[in-house]
């Protein structure tokens, strides 16, 4: 066995190791095909408010920009799908799947550090850096082309066998790698369900989002007043939104995740959210991700599907 086929072989196997469902890995190179898409998803304004998406663009593009010397960018898949919902009949105020348990934030970033700690100990030195939806990564088109899934319509990442509830995270390191063949078929065909499922018509042609229109980006993203034209299009979503999720087919397959920080906060489903005071809320949301909206947040997205002003 080669050293290069010994070294891919290693950080297969600690992916697996720490629980990591998917482990694909694609050379370090710039997206160039990714450029004109961005430069115009951010020229129609589909990022809205999200200034940030519009900075460091060179860096978005290619990763070598990010680690100096990078050969490989190794593109993980961590499953969040719970056991159970939370309560999602029509009138149940709703949080995204993923908002359940710990922020996966910190429960992949974690896990991250010891795996490049792993590549270290096993290898030798590794240079590199961990991301987990933290820095200018283009994780879904990275994830593509180490071959775990493809674009969908709603411009999530599907895999074939296990749908899309899963967390993506990078590991872009110096070290050359045997690299996967990316995913060059679209297995959504000319299935429409998330399309036609999006109240507010948000999911456009050729897998693109406009993200200013997204629920999840009003009820997080956002931090002014959301604007009244998505009065009664919210389906009394307060963090963000599952929607286009939960209707695609490929999400049959999905298995509940085996991760017990992702558990549901044991005050989470007793909790009256709408008369939960500041002082309750961050103590329950203390390590969610819900706490990003802020109490204030919270209670705006609340009075808002309610039809109420905040």
């Amino acid at each position: 066995m080669s050293t290069i086929e010994k070294h891919t072989q290693i950080v297969k196997k600690t992916a697996s190791k720490l629980g990591f469902d998917y482990c694909g890995i694609a050379e370090a190179t710039f997206l160039e095909e990714e450029a004109p898409k961005l430069e115009n998803w951010l020229n129609k304004n589909y990022h809205g408010k999200m200034a940030y998406m519009a900075n460091h663009f060179d860096k978005r593009l290619d990763p070598r920009k990010l680690v100096e010397g990078a050969k490989s960018v190794v593109s993980l898949m961590f499953n969040y799908y719970p056991q159970q919902n939370l309560d999602e009949s029509r009138n149940a105020l709703k949080i995204a799947k993923y908002a359940y348990g710990e922020d996966y934030h910190f429960v992949i970033k974690d896990k991250l550090k010891e795996f490049l700690k792993c590549l270290k100990e096993e290898i030798g030195e590794v240079h590199g850096r961990v991301f987990v939806d933290s820095a200018p990564v283009m994780e879904r088109q990275w994830a593509v082309k180490a071959g775990l899934g493809w674009k969908g319509k709603n411009s999530l990442l599907l895999n074939k066998s296990s749908g899309s509830f899963f967390f993506l995270a990078e590991l872009i390191i110096d070290l050359p790698l045997i690299y996967d063949n990316p995913s060059d078929k679209d297995y959504c065909g000319t299935c429409t369900r998330c399309v036609d499922a999006c109240p507010t018509d948000a999911i456009l042609q050729d897998n693109l989002i406009d993200g200013s229109k997204c629920i999840s980006y009003l009820t997080i993203e956002l931090k002014e007043a959301i604007p009244d034209d998505f009065k009664g299009k919210m389906e009394n979503w307060v963090f963000g939104c599952d929607i286009c999720q939960d209707v695609c087919p490929w999400n049959r397959f999905s298995k509940p995740h085996k991760e017990e920080a992702f558990l549901p906060h044991a005050d989470l489903e007793k909790s009256a959210w709408e008369e939960m005071t500041k002082e309750t809320f961050n103590k329950v949301f203390k390590r969610s991700a819900l706490k990003r909206t802020k109490w204030e947040g919270f209670q705006r997205n609340i009075h808002f599907v309610k039809n109420e002003s905040s």
